[in-house]
């Protein structure tokens, strides 16, 4: 995918700690926004397909925060697929400044699974054809 999809985001008063950065679990958060938003703008709704007993995991995260982030920040988080296989999906994300400054990196690892018997399966197809599709 050479091209990465984006997703706004602000910081709200929740989303900061004690502090008042943002309490680094919430990152997680805005990436799952974003990755959501993503598979929306390709047209798949992920709650029809639970009805179809399929679900998208995260099975595995690398995170690395850069710089702290504060209240009422305009933020920007970025998705892009590194990697398709059958049953899972590498993406590489960033929550970017409004001045494209790097406040946080990731590389989530998601899984398709059976809802019921929660193991790895293929994608159904419809969704990956119109993620290949959109890998160009």
């Amino acid at each position: 995918m050479n091209e990465h999809f984006e997703w706004p985001i602000r910081v709200y008063y929740e989303d900061t700690d004690a502090g008042g950065i943002v309490y680094y679990a919430n990152y997680l958060k805005f990436l799952e926004r974003a990755r959501t938003e993503w598979l929306r703008s390709l047209g798949i709704e992920q709650d029809s397909w639970l009805d179809h007993n399929r679900a998208f995991v995260v099975r595995q995260v690398e995170l690395d925060l850069r710089e702290a982030v504060r209240f009422n920040a305009e933020l920007t988080v970025t998705v892009k697929v590194e990697q398709l296989k059958r049953a899972s999906i590498i993406f590489t994300q960033r929550v970017l400044g409004k001045q494209g400054q790097l406040h946080c990196q990731a590389t989530v690892k998601a899984a398709c699974v059976d809802k019921q018997a929660m193991r790895a399966v293929a994608m159904p197809e419809p969704i990956h054809t119109a993620i290949s599709a959109a890998l160009g």
